[in-house]
């Protein structure tokens, strides 16, 4: 998750300069535009929740649900909010890179919607950093 943020403010880079796609070679990271950087943010949050899930059924599996102590009440109310909430940033990943697909060209008003959108996915990684070290760390 941390480094999506990473991948995904690479990406606002890209959109301030108003570059939407790549220049040069898929391996010239450095020619890359807003839509290479935030399908690679997309895929590593997808991966993310892919992982969520995966960590939710081996719980179960182990007898931990939501409603079989307090730890796993807790536990699946905060990650699974925060899950849909990366869920919302993934869903808003599509909708810019369809809109700048769209867009006759690329400009202002595309660069400020990519950014507002990384504004969204930084806070949603601040919060799974605190979440990890309050359910991981300190238990």
């Amino acid at each position: 998750m941390v480094l999506s943020s990473v991948t995904c403010q690479f990406g606002v880079f890209a959109a301030e300069r108003f570059q939407a796609k790549r220049t040069g070679s898929i391996f010239q990271f450095s020619k890359w535009g807003m839509r290479e950087w935030f399908a690679l943010t997309f895929l590593m949050g997808a991966i993310f929740i892919g992982g969520q899930v995966y960590e939710y059924a081996h719980l179960v599996q182990e007898n931990l649900t939501l409603s079989s102590n307090a730890y796993g009440s807790v536990f699946y109310m905060t990650t699974g909010f925060h899950g849909l909430h990366v869920t919302g940033g993934l869903l808003a990943f599509l909708i810019v890179m369809i809109r700048t697909f769209r867009a006759q060209r690329f400009g202002h008003k595309q660069a400020q919607t990519a950014i507002v959108v990384s504004y969204y996915w930084h806070f949603v990684d601040v919060v799974w950093i605190a979440l990890f070290a309050t359910i991981y760390l300190i238990k």
